[in-house]
Order: structure tokens, then sequence, then C-alpha cells
């Protein structure tokens, strides 16, 4: 990763599947939405593989085991192993045996993903406070997931047991629109016991140790569509990353984008595995990408662009005028208008 603050997209020359030898690919929004896969991802990530570039997918939603994910990406046509998966229940449950010894109870708020990652790491998964354990751990439980159990979590924790977290994700993807997220239950055991949780996933440190452990990535490419817990987690990493524009992030988003959540690379979809990155040149006060120069216009207070071509390579021309000006902050110039005459 380029060293000080990111004020560009960057060019590859070469195919991202080349330059980098593990894609740690989000899921919800990256590969598929709503349970469909997203377009081009099926045969975009098989010619990766078959290229040689090892594929992991990373999820924050601890509610489903390995197998499980692996299973679902199998019936989308994309082949997948159990051990390609790393979820932050892995992460989760490697954080709290490193802390409790080997063999000590753990009491489960959240579902079956929980459960077998604690297993995995020797740890003994319980269901209420009165089972001893000697700490909580709370994750995604489903939409069914009774209300008592944020009442077990509170005992426990009420009376001094350390307290962790999968994820503080507020909201998740469905079928049917936006649903509450663990984040938000999580919120709810705060409000009532006072207590901060230790958390593992996506854009903190332990999902980023958990997934280089499991793929021994050398070189990895983290490939996401939230800038807040993909393109973060990357940075937190100082690793590279590419925003695909599939899932909740858009324009204006990006282009307000602070340091720690401007990716390396933006493209469409998951083609963007399989080409390379165009060039971004300044050129005079603007900065030129493909047919599109952009630049910021302070006294105007707004985004300009100008020129013809690819919609993308407008929105990276925008993002470089946008980062530049904000430098270490947040671009507060309007970008309505530049992102209209994209198509964006």
């Amino acid at each position: 990763m380029s060293q000080g603050v990111r004020t560009s997209p960057e060019g590859s020359g070469r195919a991202l599947s080349e330059v980098y030898d593990t894609a740690l690919l989000d899921l919800d929004g990256v590969v598929y939405a709503g349970g469909e896969a997203i377009a081009h991802a099926v045969g975009s990530l098989a010619t990766a593989r078959t290229g040689g570039m090892r594929l992991a997918y990373v999820t924050n939603n601890a509610l489903r085991t390995p197998e499980a994910v692996a299973a679902h990406l199998t019936e989308l046509g994309i082949r997948a192993e159990a051990s390609d998966i790393v979820t932050s229940a892995q992460a989760v449950a490697r954080l709290i045996a490193d802390q409790v010894p080997r063999g000590a109870r753990v009491l489960v708020i959240g579902g079956e993903g929980l459960r077998v990652a604690l297993r995995e790491r020797g740890l003994e998964p319980v269901e209420s406070a009165e089972d001893e354990p000697v700490a909580v751990v709370q994750g995604y439980g489903g939409p069914e997931l009774p209300w008592g159990r944020f009442a077990e979590a509170s005992y426990a924790i009420a009376r001094g047991l350390p307290w962790f977290a999968s994820n503080t994700d507020l909201t998740i993807p469905s079928a049917r629109g936006i649903a509450p997220g663990n984040g938000a239950a999580v919120e709810v055991v705060r409000i009532a016991t006072g207590a901060e949780p230790q958390v593992a996933g996506k854009p903190l440190p332990p999902m980023h140790r958990e997934t280089i452990l499991r793929t021994g990535a050398e070189r990895p490419l983290v490939v996401g569509d939230r800038l807040d817990t993909d393109i973060e987690g990357a940075f937190n990493g100082g690793v590279d990353s590419l925003l695909v524009l599939t899932g909740v992030t858009d324009g204006a988003l990006l282009l307000a984008a602070p340091p720690r959540h401007r990716p390396t690379y933006v493209d469409a979809d998951l083609r963007g595995l399989l080409t390379g990155q165009p060039e971004i040149t300044r050129e005079g006060e603007g900065f030129r990408c493909g047919g599109w120069t952009a630049s910021a216009s302070a006294d105007a207070g707004r985004l300009e662009v100008t020129g013809d071509g690819e919609a993308l390579d407008g929105l990276r021309a925008l993002c470089a005028a946008a980062w530049t000006a904000a430098g270490e902050g947040v671009c507060e110039l309007d970008g309505g208008k530049a992102l209209a005459r994209l198509g964006l």
C-alpha cells in the first residue's frame, strides 16, 4: 500500500488477479445480494481462480457456519470449500481463546456459527448465565433471536464477566431490505449494562489477523462494497483494497471518504479483478482519467468534471480531485452536478 494519505485511486498495468495472490472478498453486496449472485460475479471469480488467485470469502455475519456459506456459494455456481470462508465468529472465538483457559465455558448470544467457532478453539458454549461461564460472546442471531437472550447477557456481564462481540454492524441486508444487525443488538446490551465489548469483526485488527492466519496470504487484496468495514479494515491492516459499486457505497459517499475509507482501486463489479486499472494523471489544476478531467473549485464550492467516456473513469478522476482537496479531512465540496453529468 502507498504510504501517506491517499489522494487518488491507483492505476495498475496488470490485472489485479495477477498482482495479488489472494482476494479477501466480502459477500453481501460483492458476491451476492438478497441470496442471488451479483451480475458478473460467478464468471469473474472462476476466471480469477483459474488464473491462480486464491479466493477467500470474509464475512462479518457470525450466524452461518463456514460449511453453510460454502454450500450457498456452491449453489450459486461458485466453487468454494469451508476452508475458503472466514467469519467474524472465528475471529472472536480466537480473541476469546487468547484470554481464557482451554475448555472454559462461554455464554453464547447468537447462532450456530458462534457455537461451532468456539468449539473449534476448544471452548464450551453454554446458554445461561447460571452455567458458570467465564465470558459472554454476542453475534448476529437472526430475526428470531429471543429478546430474553439480551437479558441473559446482561445478567452475566453485570457480574463482571468479559464481553465480546463478533462485530458491530448496525444493519444487515436481507431479501426484503435493510434489517437491524448485530451492532443494534450490541447496543441493547450496552444500554442495559454500561459495559463495552471487545469487538473482533471488520474493520478491526482481529478479523484481519484471522484472514491472514487462515489463508496464508502474502499479498492480499481486500474486495468490498462498504467503506466503513471493508475498506477501513484494509487500511487498518496495511493492505490494498478494491471497492466495487455493487453494494451500499455510491459516488457521493466515495467522494467524501476520509483517508481510512479511501480504496486503492475502484471498479463497477468483480470484473475489476481481471483487468488493469487506468492511471490518473495531474493536468494543471485538474486530474485526468480516460476521457474525463475533474477539478475542485473552492470558490464555487463544488467539484467539476468535463470530457466524455466511461463514467467510471470520470468517478476516478473526481476522487482524485476530491481527496486531494480534502487532504487528511473530508471533502465538503458539492459533487452532485458532476456525478449527475456522469450518470451516477
